[in-house]
């Protein structure tokens, strides 16, 4: 007789848990994140902060426990190949989306030159933080990642007659890494993202270099330096939809993650770890209890900024000493020969699920609040509507931001799962590997957990 596959059942239960834990934060009040400081409304969640933590906790650490009951590698091996394939995209449908992007980047940096100086009112702002960085990004890894055929930059780099060299070996993707922490440290520590003109001249900038370096180096530019490529990048790997050669394929989130065999140096390590944390970190610096630390050491002399960067800063290593620990307590939980640095490589694909869910929850409230402000000040740019809608979320919205990042790590406890079987032999070997990932995927849910539970601060409206 073919041997009961318990995947259904451990699924079905996995469900069951989540909807019974998150059932008690449901009317938890919605958190927006900072991006751009367009403004948020303060609110308090009526559900004690302790009881999020420990629900959202708790259930990644109920999936650690029924995926480790998951031991047949039939199933283990057998649910990140389902899927089918569909058809590419028509090559002049994307010709038409390649040309309106690198249109778009010139009109709404006039926009932000002549246009309203109110953030909310301006194109520019709304178009960066709302469109793109909130909305756009969603679809990397909801959808796939679009970004190599739209990359205005890239467009525009492919016609100068410019021979790329190659770049340095040795360099790796750290440029990516300080390009990473670099763009969030101007968000913010500068007014720049609440000032059209001084936004105006950040595109400018990041534009001139992009060119540049895609000019200079070609792909690997966009591979190993440019920040923004890299995250959709990381983000397409996560999402159901993926490129192949054929056309498109299409599975269930993460699936590519589960079986492609990369392992990751320790600068792409580091820039994982640094996604989870910067989408982390502007979240924190727009809380209450943020504000209020910065202020009570403020008034011992100390300048607001040098605290903020050293939250950015301190805030990383941490996150990657944690991760660190549990890469080398692996080899103590799992005796093997593969050394910390190889299982740090091989397991970091699992980090990408978290960032994608720390995403989601930080912006879907931003991007829903801001819609009818970007359809008002994009049918009007230079003359928008005296009085603009901004939309409230209800208090039940707060359960998706919720389910969001107890969902990006229970994907991420199955992508580490299914990435251990692939590791390691035998049936006990692959389930202990992965206690100190369970643990670190814990801590990862409370920091974040706690951020959505606090009251967020007053921002510019």
């Amino acid at each position: 007789m073919p041997r009961p596959r318990p995947f259904p059942a451990l699924a079905t239960l996995l469900a069951t848990l989540l909807v019974t834990l998150l059932a008690t934060t449901v009317f938890v009040e919605p958190a927006v994140a900072h991006a751009g400081s367009l403004g948020a409304v303060t609110r308090s969640a009526p559900v004690p902060s302790w009881l999020v933590i420990a629900s959202g906790a708790g259930a990644v650490g109920a999936s650690f426990l029924f995926t480790s009951l998951l031991t047949d590698r039939r199933v283990v091996e057998g649910v990140p190949h389902r899927g089918r394939s569909l058809p590419p995209v028509g090559p002049f449908l994307v010709g038409v989306a390649r040309w309106a992007a690198v249109a778009a980047v010139p009109l709404v940096v006039a926009v932000g030159l002549i246009g309203p100086d109110a953030p909310a009112a301006n194109l520019l702002t709304l178009g960066v933080w709302v469109v793109w960085w909130a909305g756009y990004t969603t679809t990397t890894y909801a959808v796939g990642d679009t970004w190599p055929a739209l990359n205005p930059w890239r467009t525009v780099a492919s016609l100068l007659p410019v021979e790329p060299r190659s770049l340095p070996a040795r360099v790796g993707t750290w440029p990516s890494v300080a390009g990473l922490l670099a763009l969030v440290g101007l968000e913010v520590l500068s007014p720049v993202a609440a000032d059209p003109r001084l936004l105006a001249a950040a595109v400018v900038g990041y534009s001139g270099v992009t060119v540049a370096g895609a000019a200079a180096f070609g792909d690997a530019w966009f591979d190993r330096v440019d920040p923004v490529a890299r995250t959709f990048a990381l983000y397409g790997r996560f999402a159901p939809i993926r490129r192949t050669e054929s056309g498109l394929d299409v599975g269930l989130p993460g699936a590519g993650l589960a079986r492609e065999p990369t392992v990751s140096d320790l600068d792409d390590v580091a820039f994982v770890v640094a996604l989870v944390w910067v989408t982390t970190f502007d979240g924190l610096v727009s809380t209450a209890a943020w504000g209020s630390a910065t202020a009570a050491v403020t008034t011992l002399g100390v300048p607001a900024w040098p605290v903020t960067l050293a939250g950015l800063l301190g805030g990383l290593g941490c996150f990657l000493g944690c991760y660190w620990l549990a890469a080398r307590g692996v080899r103590r939980t799992a005796p093997t020969y593969v050394s910390a640095r190889y299982l740090a490589g091989w397991f970091a694909p699992a980090l990408i699920p978290i960032a994608a869910g720390y995403h989601f929850a930080h912006f879907v409230g931003y991007l829903v609040g801001f819609a009818p402000t970007v359809a008002a000040v994009a049918a009007a740019p230079l003359a928008p509507p005296g009085s603009l809608v901004v939309l409230s979320p209800p208090g039940w919205f707060g359960a998706v931001q919720l389910f969001a990042i107890v969902a990006g790590h229970v994907l991420a406890v199955w992508v580490a799962h299914a990435r251990a079987f692939e590791l390691f032999a035998g049936r006990v070997q692959p389930i202990r590997s992965q206690y100190p990932f369970a643990a670190v995927a814990v801590l990862y849910t409370t920091v974040s957990l706690w951020i959505v539970a606090q009251p967020i601060a007053a921002g510019i409206a």
